[in-house]
């Protein structure tokens, strides 16, 4: 039986224990409430982390059995083109809960790639209302049903992104349309970003048309500011973790360098989403694995092997028994926690794992967390792979975290 998608209230109690550190009445702890206020809500139509970096460090097998936070499901559907033998996706926001059931829905029943990449590559066309309502919806539990099928203010059912620019909407894709309003203001196109033939042309728009807004007066004023960066899910804990005692406009701008010339647009469906807020045109641009088409097959021979789950990451391990996984994805949900959160969590992770379970994580910072917060005895049991995460980091084509990390477990 399907758990059902939490109600708002449940799930702000929950974000609430995974945020809150202030008092209600100081400043900090103002923001904190408006950060949870604002993530009880869709915020990423499509996550930031990258899948096929996630797949390499995890070197997945038909025997592994993945645990993950969801988010927007891009990782977790991604994951099923190396066909694990399961995966568990857990999310404490209900609207990424409901987002991945209705992927997992469109993969097992639209009866065509081109159906489903219709619907969740391009998302902007009115005939995906037709599908939702004939091959979606009847096959979907009453909770995300409802979820989709409810009105907003405006009296349109939330089902309607996906006929209205699905990436545009959410919390992050309602950041990236304000950043590109504040391009705009200061007279900067990016059609000719997405026109340069070479990386040397990514290169020169960056030096000559970006870079010198980070010196604006109200960009500085903005990027202060730790509410500006609530639209990249970034709470309180972790600005001052991203911002590493330096200015947040100098860490911004050397994280928006590596995404415009990192690596070249025709590889990077990352680059795309932020300048271009989509995917390339076609079908034959940088993609998410989940979308693509030699992928389809393997994710709807996989579907079934996924279970979609609104509940914390250390209360779900707490039901399991010992050694039943073997590869964990925390995403960058640690930078959130505090020293007794990260010690309940990685007890929990140690209990569960069979010997060569592989964690990885991102963290904002460029150093692994873990050391001095987590007890000596736990981390004693893991391998930590230095080499291999800066290798891993510098593969990821998301560009907005400071490090990625793998662990493996010694047994």
């Amino acid at each position: 039986m399907t758990p059902p998608v939490g109600g708002r209230r449940d799930i702000r109690r929950r974000l609430e224990r995974a945020v809150h550190r202030h008092r209600p009445v100081s400043r900090a702890g103002m923001t904190e409430r408006l950060f949870t206020w604002l993530f009880t809500g869709l915020v990423y139509p499509q996550i930031w982390e990258d899948p096929e970096v996630d797949m390499a460090a995890m070197e997945l097998t038909p025997e592994s059995r993945i645990v993950a936070i969801a988010s927007g499901g891009c990782n977790v559907m991604s994951y099923l083109a190396a066909g694990p033998a399961r995966i568990t996706a857990l999310d404490l926001n209900p609207a990424h809960v409901a987002l991945v059931r209705l992927k997992l829905a469109g993969v097992a029943h639209l009866p065509s790639h081109e159906h489903f990449f219709r619907f969740f590559g391009r998302a902007d066309a009115r005939a995906n209302l037709a599908s939702y309502a004939r091959f979606l919806r009847p096959r979907l539990d009453a909770a995300t049903r409802a979820y989709w099928d409810r009105r907003s203010l405006s009296g349109r059912r939330r089902i309607s992104l996906f006929s209205r620019g699905f990436y545009r909407h959410g919390l992050l894709g309602h950041f990236i349309g304000a950043a590109h309003l504040l391009a705009r203001l200061y007279g900067v196109s990016f059609r000719p970003l997405l026109d340069a033939p070479t990386i040397e042309g990514q290169r020169r728009f960056f030096e000559q048309r970006l870079a010198p807004l980070f010196d604006r007066k109200l960009i500085r004023w903005l990027t202060a500011k730790p509410s500006s960066l609530y639209g990249l899910g970034i709470p309180p804990a972790q600005y001052d973790a991203l911002a590493g005692g330096r200015e947040m406009r100098v860490v911004l701008r050397e994280r928006l360098e590596r995404l415009v010339c990192g690596f070249p647009l025709n590889e990077n469906y990352f680059a795309w989403q932020a300048f271009a807020r989509g995917y390339a045109p076609g079908m034959d641009g940088p993609l998410p694995p989940y979308l693509k088409h030699e992928n389809f097959a393997a994710l709807q021979a996989g579907a079934a092997r996924v279970e979609v789950l609104n509940a914390s990451f250390t209360d779900y391990l707490r039901c399991q028994s010992d050694g039943s996984a073997d590869r964990y994805v925390l995403l960058d949900a640690q930078d959130w926690m505090t020293d007794a959160q990260l010690n309940d969590l990685w007890t929990e992770i140690t209990r569960t794992a069979r010997p060569g379970a592989r964690v990885i994580f991102r963290t904002a910072a460029a150093p692994s967390l873990l050391p001095g917060r987590v007890d000596d005895t736990i981390l004693a049991r893991w391998d930590y792979r230095a080499e291999a995460s800066r290798e891993f980091s510098a593969r990821d084509r998301s560009s907005i975290y400071g490090g990625f990390h793998l662990y493996v477990f010694r047994g």
